[in-house]
């Protein structure tokens, strides 16, 4: 956390609810370096925690995984074939479980610019709804929020 705000009550609240570290308003460039070297000797000391490594590295959700590492996406163990563009929407939608990613996000981040048509969007939302969706029987993974975007639903 970076804030303005140096009371004690701030910074207790902020580390208690989750904030690696607490660095007030102003500060010096070298004290911020020196935070980042210290969040980085964490990352490698734990980093080589195979198990750790593992959680970082995977998504799992009902009968959907993601390995990131090796970029392959298994359906019931089986794995599937996604293009380019239908992975990075994948993984956008993963990595923001059970939030509404809006049509705008969605199409910034996966083409790097603006555009107000949502087209191709919608449908690489539904090869990827076909690809990764069950059928009837099952929950569906991915929701449509018409006229704002996508989100992925948690599935137990």
């Amino acid at each position: 956390v970076v804030s303005a705000r140096g009371e004690d009550a701030d910074k207790i609240a902020a580390l208690d609810a989750g904030a690696d570290d607490y660095l007030t308003k102003p500060f010096s460039a070298d004290e911020l370096l020196a935070r980042l070297r210290v969040s980085l000797r964490r990352a490698k000391f734990f980093g080589n925690n195979q198990n750790l490594l593992t959680e970082v590295t995977t998504f799992t959700n009902g009968w959907l995984k993601i390995n990131y590492l090796s970029k392959c996406v298994f359906v019931n163990e089986k794995e599937i074939h996604f293009t380019p563009i239908e992975y990075k929407l994948l993984c956008l939608l993963a990595e923001n479980l059970d939030r509404v990613m809006t049509y705008n996000y969605l199409v910034k981040e996966i083409w790097g610019y603006y555009e107000e048509d949502f087209s191709a969007l919608r449908v690489f939302a539904n090869t990827l709804r076909k690809k990764i969706e069950l059928g009837s029987d099952y929950p569906k993974m991915i929701q449509t929020h018409i006229g704002v975007g996508y989100r992925m639903i948690k599935i137990d």
